[in-house]
């Protein structure tokens, strides 16, 4: 029978520096957080060999005292705090004092390090988290720390590093995140001798965003703003149609800290619901200043995780942040095309790729145009013989514009005790001239005042029409049903009877009457007006059949999903369509809350500026 035993210093150290410190990215983390903790305005990290043999990382901060040295490199020791009421008042990064103590206990590490004051520097040698060596040193003011050797002492940890790319792809993954969120700090990462990023430092989102993620992601976001009593929120956030595969492009800070939030991800993309394709996500880099009383960060080693005290309130603040930078912005997607010179080589334009749907660029070129006058015109039957003056725009005053707004931030403010109406409606539809239709599909119109070519997809419009129709009733609780003359019979599988059942209240609700017919049959006596004159069985079995009952969904989700596929009645895409009901769709759609995408997140209306036809023709 074992006895039970106390641990010695050494076996302790190593064991937690396994929670703190998983792999070479962990150490990466936990020594920039310092840097940034120490008032550093720029950081160098170089690594060799994905940093299993290899990290130094060198700052400007205010550097560790000659006094301090000694208790550094002990656990729970820190700067940071003093009791546990600090913990509700934390202004910086790191606070538990393991990172350090966990990272000398398992490598063989060097510390060189100067204040301000003195006018010499200090030069300390820890193996294993034993200090060898100590003496003075001339070295600038900051800190630099190099490792060697990592996990050196510990082989079991050691076996399970992966390969050096991979270690060097966490530590880059870790770098852009912590650079991300500290526009103000300018970050050199080398690896094995070569610079891979050189971020700006220039305090600015937008510019760090395009150092690090690309012209891509900078042009395809939306600046947001709000500020309320205890919240304030900044960042960007991608136009509906800049979106991913996963959600490992959504960053979030809290109070400068990287943080996961499950919670913030689907406030966010439920905002983008039926704006974007299914399986896809928005991309954001949102900021989040908040009363550290009212978010708890020790809830994990890592710091990764935190507790909002009101997640509702945040859940406020960003809904009013995002709808507003919607509804101040133009969702409709431009299509752009490369010119062929001569050479038949692509002349540089600043554009992305053929046919790039870029929705930021039309808001930063476009003067604003008046809403009211919009509405007025849109109740108007359409003038089909109206004369336009055409306009002509100078391309050297539409880049000047687009210098001068890229950065510009619309900061909205409310009163936080307030519970207000987020339903912001989006920029209206410009008054269109309708020229004709191509492919039975595509209605094609004409800006009356910009003098734009536009193209609408009639079935995705008219989708979007449906929907927000049967939403809209829904919400009113008046759905209005039309019973049918001669009653349809369904016969079905045990296992879909099981799922009608299982959905009974949700078709009642949105108007469907269906009862038991038989022992594997039901009867359909009435059906919702809303959705004119469908097939009616097939409708009803192309709903049935999306809704699997071993997708545990809630009552709302599997709504919405019977609401999107009701819309399959839309009006079609080869349908011929009368200039009266091109009229009528357009008007229609311009009375919805979201007319710049269909249900499923395609889109409804592409734009070609008149400047992209005539640059194709070569007349400008």
């Amino acid at each position: 029978m074992n006895n039970i035993k106390l641990l010695d210093s050494n076996t302790i150290n190593k064991i937690a520096a396994g929670e703190v410190i998983e792999r070479p990215s962990s150490v990466i983390k936990e020594l920039i957080e310092n840097s940034i903790d120490a008032e550093a305005s720029f950081i160098v990290v170089e690594i060799e060999n994905g940093g299993k043999k290899y990290i130094r990382v060198t700052d400007n901060g205010t550097g560790i005292s000659k006094n301090d040295v000694d208790f550094a490199f002990l656990r729970h020791s820190t700067s940071k705090i003093s009791s546990v009421e600090d913990l509700s008042s934390l202004s910086t990064l790191g606070f538990r004092g393991e990172a350090l103590a966990s990272i000398a206990s398992v490598s063989q590490l060097e510390l060189i390090t100067r204040t301000k004051e003195a006018i010499s520097g200090t030069h300390v040698f820890i193996n294993g988290g034993e200090i060898i060596k100590k003496s003075e040193v001339g070295c600038p003011i900051g800190t630099t720390i190099i490792l060697k050797n990592l996990f050196y002492n510990v082989p079991v940890r050691q076996k399970f590093l992966k390969t050096d790319t991979i270690e060097a792809s966490h530590i880059s993954d870790i770098i852009y995140k912590l650079a991300l969120g500290n526009p103000g700090l300018k970050i050199k990462f080398i690896k094995d001798n070569k610079v891979i990023l050189n971020t700006p430092g220039k305090n600015d989102i937008r510019s760090t965003v395009y150092s690090l993620l690309g012209k891509e992601f900078s042009s395809s976001m939306f600046d947001i703003g709000y500020s309320g009593d205890d919240i304030k929120i900044c960042g960007l956030i991608s136009s509906p149609s800049f979106t991913r595969g996963n959600r490992n492009h959504q960053y979030t800070y809290v109070n400068g800290r990287y943080i996961k939030s499950e919670e913030i991800s689907d406030i966010v993309t439920s905002l983008y619901k039926t704006m974007i394709p299914i399986n896809r996500f928005p991309v954001y880099a949102i900021y989040i200043d908040i009363n550290p009383e009212l978010v708890d960060v020790n809830v994990h080693p890592t710091k990764t995780e935190v507790r909002f005290d009101n997640i509702e309130k945040l859940r406020r603040a960003l809904t009013l942040a995002i709808s507003s930078a919607f509804s101040s912005n133009n969702l409709i997607p431009e299509m752009t095309m490369p010119v062929v010179n001569d050479s038949n080589k692509l002349e540089d334009t600043k554009q992305e790729t053929f046919l790039d749907m870029n929705y930021s660029k039309i808001n930063q070129v476009e003067k604003p145009i008046n809403p009211d006058a919009l509405n007025a015109n849109s109740e108007k039957n359409f003038d089909y013989n109206k004369d336009i003056n055409e306009k002509h725009t100078d391309l050297n005053e539409m880049i000047r514009i687009i210098d001068y707004s890229v950065n510009e931030v619309t900061e909205i403010r409310y009163d936080d005790n307030v519970k207000e109406n987020v339903n912001v409606k989006l920029n209206p539809i410009p008054d269109l001239h309708i020229v004709g239709t191509i492919f039975d599909t595509y209605i094609i119109a004409e800006d009356r005042v910009g003098k734009d070519m536009y193209m609408i997809d009639q079935h995705a419009a008219h989708e979007r029409i449906m929907y927000e129709k049967i939403k809209s009733q829904l919400s009113s609780g008046e759905i209005y049903k039309q019973q049918l003359l001669s009653p349809i019979i369904v016969s079905l599988s045990h296992g879909e009877m099981e799922l009608i059942k299982e959905n009974r209240a949700i078709f009642n609700r949105i108007g469907f009457d269906v009862e038991d017919f038989g022992l594997n049959s039901i009867v359909i006596r009435s059906v919702p007006v809303v959705f004119g004159a469908p097939d009616t069985k097939n409708l009803f079995l192309d709903i049935l059949d999306n809704l699997d009952e071993k997708i545990i969904s809630s009552y709302e989700v599997r709504l919405d999903k019977i609401m999107k596929l009701a819309c399959t009645s839309a009006i079609k895409a080869g349908q011929n369509i009368k200039k009266v009901e091109i009229v009528s769709l357009l008007n229609d759609l311009r009375n919805t809350q979201q007319p710049y995408t269909c249900p499923h997140g395609r889109p409804i209306i592409i734009k070609m500026s008149k400047y992209e036809i005539e640059k194709r023709f070569k007349r400008v």
